[in-house]
């Protein structure tokens, strides 16, 4: 076993998932400090504390005898770090959480952790596949808002975001301040013109509804929106959004999107083809830069075959550069590892400053790596920014056998399969998370986990490290893939 559990408590939480399960109360913070702090130094702070938080789906779970019907759970920082004692678990069974479980509503599939209602707390986005009624009418998917509290997220309130008629919601869910007010704004798939992509701006109500929606026509083939990526790529002080393409197996480029003071521009500019993607300032200049997975001869059809190798973009005047560019592999010197057949190096990608210099630095997911001769196991390699942006310099790689991170190696655990740097203990430091979405748990299959190392001056370091998994939330495990998203970590999951 990667890490060992008690199956007993499994076989009674694969049973039933209490709905809404609390361990602790996390946080007391009032909300005046709150507002001083979440809304401006913290990003993902559902309690207000000024720790950051984290969100993990288990989109694959069954509940209440529903396959695919999927759970969250939301863990709250503290000096010490996470720990489950400050875990709660949240399904579509959760008082006030709108709708109820059923087959292959993938609950929490993708997450935004923004701050919605601009009250200095952090809320969360969750989209769903459910198919459900509204006002006698039928609605394709699902964006359920639940809202942070000074006592941390409990699902009361919570409500989907309105959608019209027979229409589809929730596709290419990405947050991003398109217009610079200083609120959130998300843009979504929210109607039925299936070319069209609305931007809808903040702040929202309690009741779902935006302050303002405009609608963009972003397809101009019968493609399909691949992937996206949101930050402030031209240093003006308003996010711009990157959108990328696909038809079929083809890779069919991208396009940037300016934000301005009216919102997102309605035309767009050519970006070449992207998979996973990060945002980050990796040379402190001011300007964003993008992270992307490369796509190999441009063919989606090669991504699992692929080695992996992530190229940069680096914000400029006019957005990400075409010509200020920086191509790494695991063969760049300096990187880890070795590429590979099949290693898919950078198939999750987050930004954050590990080590407190000011330059954000890169963590990718190597999920089908090898650890000697187990095939799968999965890494993450983390790149350190600096003056020139990224490179191979002091780069770091972890996996189970790393010494002193929990559990071991096996095939097919698939560690590196979602990716988030955030500072849980607030020490100035990003911390890793890192989930194994097919990690088996005392012979459950797949039943998913996740870890967290500390960032540390010198980089990641494995001391103190910490991991837990369904078992240990009292959760439904079998199958459940706990860890295959996390929050604001929506590249392409593995599959």
């Amino acid at each position: 076993m990667g890490i060992r559990t008690t199956l007993a408590i499994a076989v009674c939480a694969a049973t039933a998932l209490s709905a809404g399960t609390a361990v602790a109360a996390p946080g007391s913070t009032s909300a005046g400090t709150a507002r001083s702090t979440a809304a401006t130094t913290v990003r993902e702070d559902f309690n207000g504390d000024g720790y950051q938080d984290l969100a993990v789906a288990a989109p694959a779970a069954t509940v209440a005898g529903h396959t695919w019907a999927g759970y969250i759970t939301v863990s709250y920082g503290s000096a010490g770090g996470l720990t489950t004692a400050s875990t709660t678990v949240i399904d579509q069974n959760t008082a006030g959480v709108p709708g109820a479980p059923g087959d292959d509503h993938g609950f929490g599939y993708r997450m935004v952790a923004k701050d919605l209602d601009h009250d200095g707390l952090t809320d969360l986005a969750l989209v769903t596949h459910e198919r459900f009624l509204g006002e006698g009418y039928a609605i394709n998917g699902s964006v359920i808002l639940l809202w942070g509290s000074t006592g941390g997220i409990t699902g009361q309130g919570a409500v989907r975001i309105p959608a019209s008629p027979d229409t589809q919601i929730g596709d290419n869910i990405t947050a991003g301040d398109f217009d610079g007010d200083g609120t959130t704004d998300l843009m979504m798939l929210r109607g039925d013109d299936g070319e069209q992509r609305s931007v809808l701006y903040g702040p929202f109500t309690r009741a779902g509804e935006p302050a303002r929606e405009q609608r963009i026509f972003m397809f101009s083939t019968d493609n399909t929106m691949s992937n996206t990526a949101a930050g402030d790529f031209n240093g003006d002080g308003i996010d711009d959004l990157c959108t990328f393409f696909v038809y079929e197996n083809h890779a069919e480029g991208g396009k940037l999107w300016l934000g301005t003071s009216k919102g997102l521009s309605t035309k767009s500019t050519a970006l070449p083809s992207a998979a996973a993607t990060a945002v980050g300032d990796f040379d402190k200049d001011g300007k964003a830069d993008l992270a992307t997975r490369v796509i190999p001869n441009g063919i989606t059809e090669d991504l699992p075959a692929d080695p992996g190798s992530i190229k940069i973009y680096y914000g400029s005047a006019s957005g990400p550069s075409a010509t200020r560019t920086k191509t790494i592999t695991q063969d760049t010197a300096g990187v880890p590892g070795v590429s590979e057949k099949g290693d898919q190096f950078g198939a999750r990608l987050s930004a954050g400053d590990v080590n407190g210099d000011g330059y954000a630095d890169l963590a990718a997911g190597v999920p089908f790596e090898a650890i000697e001769s187990t095939k799968g196991a999965g890494a993450v390699v983390l790149l350190k920014g600096g003056s020139g942006g990224l490179n191979g310099t002091g780069s770091q790689s972890f996996h189970q056998d790393s010494a002193g991170v929990p559990g071991v190696a096996e095939t097919g655990d698939h560690f590196g399969g979602s990716v988030r740097l955030l500072d849980i203990n607030k020490d100035g430091k990003a911390d890793l998370a890192a989930g194994a979405p097919d990690e088996d748990l005392d012979a459950v299959a797949d039943g998913g986990a996740v870890w967290s190392l500390r960032g540390a001056s010198s980089g990641l370091t494995a001391t103190g490290s910490f991991a837990f998994n369904p078992v240990d939330l009292g959760a439904p495990v079998l199958k459940s893939r706990f860890g295959l998203d996390l929050s604001n970590d929506n590249g392409p999951n593995i599959g």
